[in-house]
């Protein structure tokens, strides 16, 4: 029978049925949490291992011969040693698709509170600006109407083709961006879009082509009107610059689910900016676009599908 170890159940959240999973994954032990100095001990007898955050490196394959399957339960690979894993015959699979509606409203629901400048509404209702208004309302911060706006998405797989169905219901025009670092792809480039470009959304994983796609050189390009959207990787926004253009008023509003270091126990810019209650059009949630119920149910259904096709299911008893 294969043993199977799950490192971080915590990460999964409360409220999910996990029956499927512990009938298809044989003999399953769950940590809520692993540190790395734990992590090759938790495996050193597994045949396969279910991550959804926590690094397995070479480091770690090499002290557990066993090993045949690790299963990621998100999207991003970035915290496997590929390489190493593909070197000693241990299969990799992630799970895709299974967050589509809830990243795309996350995302919807972002592209609407910067175009209505909900942080600073927020901040001037709470400072008591409401009240002392001479008439009805505050004009004081410009809200943009989506209709007829141009929205660029930087990644054309499910999830950015559910963003560019919802936004065009919105009468938005839409253009996908070519894959940073394909010669292939014959679309055009984001840095030759940036300048035509009134909402950017970022759906594309973080690679050494990815990495701080968006830069000061970009933004420095845009208009100064751009909504900035990234609920895909922190690093493909350099985050300092975001707010530096912020800051100017080259950029005209920043919202992230994902920030560079997660949690961000050293602290982050954007953060600070927030605590400081800087008067900009910034937005920062805690890479919770995904965390629906439903998709994160989602994740333990296909993750034991993926140990199923792998053929390292649990033999049940008939």
């Amino acid at each position: 029978m294969s043993r199977s170890v799950l490192l971080d159940r915590a990460s999964m959240g409360e409220g999910l049925n996990f029956t499927h999973l512990q009938t298809i994954a044989a003999d399953l032990t769950c940590y809520d949490y692993t540190r790395a100095e734990d992590t090759a001990d938790r495996l050193a007898d597994a045949e396969i291992a279910l991550t959804n955050k926590v690094v397995i490196d070479e480091a770690v394959m090499a002290a557990c011969p066993k090993l045949k399957l690790i299963c990621v339960m998100a999207t991003g690979t970035n915290n496997i040693d590929l390489d190493a894993a593909k070197t000693r015959g241990i299969s990799v699979k992630n799970v895709e698709a299974y967050g589509t509606h809830s990243v795309a409203q996350h995302t919807m629901m972002l592209m609407l509170a910067l175009t209505t400048q909900l942080p600073r509404y927020q901040q001037d209702v709470a400072a008591g600006k409401w009240q002392q208004s001479p008439f009805f309302c505050l004009l004081d911060h410009p809200v943009m109407a989506l209709a007829g706006k141009h929205l660029v998405i930087q990644g054309s797989g499910t999830l950015g083709k559910k963003v560019a169905q919802l936004a065009e219901a919105f009468d938005m025009k839409v253009t996908f961006a070519a894959r940073p670092g394909d010669t292939q792809d014959t679309r055009p480039s984001l840095a030759s879009l940036i300048s035509q470009t009134d909402v950017l959304s970022l759906h594309c994983p973080l690679t050494d082509d990815s990495r701080n796609l968006v830069d000061g050189d970009l933004l420095a390009k845009a208009k100064p009107e751009l909504l900035l959207i990234n609920c895909a990787r922190g690093g493909i926004v350099d985050e300092s610059a975001a707010l530096t253009a912020l800051k100017a008023g080259q950029l005209g509003g920043f919202a992230t689910d994902v920030l560079t270091q997660e949690p961000p126990k050293d602290g982050n810019p954007l953060l600070d900016a927030l605590a400081n209650q800087a008067p900009l059009n910034l937005i920062v949630t805690p890479h919770s676009a995904w965390i629906s119920r439903e998709a994160r149910q989602n994740i333990l259904d296909l993750t034991a599908d993926n140990i199923q096709a792998a053929g390292l299911a649990a033999q049940i008893p008939s």
